[in-house]
């Protein structure tokens, strides 16, 4: 098998522009996973890993309160469309289950509901801003 060092040089730039810790690529049978996180090289039936820096510290980890987290990686919306009110502002008292914000994954709106009920305290992403998996989005006290 060959690997495409364009193709991963290309990637590990998407990891860069997008602030992301990991990114994976899939053409038929070739796999190729790009990661800040990991410290050497795997190499295994068509999927590599490319090494990269240490993770970058999210500055949130020593914030304190309930956290609301992406379920998915996507594109983070505050508002249901451009120009309409936020979902949530600083300060709102939120129930369990109530929408948050939007995080959009190919073409799919999928709405990230509040885990507990609470006051939002912080938001920690702007409007069309790309989240990762498990990356907390909102704090509530």
């Amino acid at each position: 098998m060959k690997i495409d060092k364009k193709l991963i040089k290309e990637l590990v730039e998407n990891l860069k522009e997008f602030n992301l810790t990991e990114l994976e690529y899939q053409d038929g049978q070739t796999k190729i996973k790009v990661s800040k996180a990991t410290k050497n090289i795997e190499q295994s039936k068509g999927s590599a890993v490319v090494p990269q820096n240490k993770a970058v510290l999210n500055n949130s980890q020593n914030e304190e309160g309930i956290r609301v987290k992406s379920p998915i990686i996507g594109t983070a919306y505050l508002a249901p469309e451009p120009g309409a009110k936020k979902f949530v502002s600083i300060g709102d008292k939120i129930k369990k289950g109530q929408t948050v914000m939007i995080v959009e994954a190919m073409k799919t709106m999928n709405h990230v509901p509040s885990t507990n009920d609470g006051t939002v305290e912080k938001i920690l992403v702007e409007d069309g801003q790309p989240v990762e998996f498990g990356q907390t989005l909102v704090i509530l006290k």
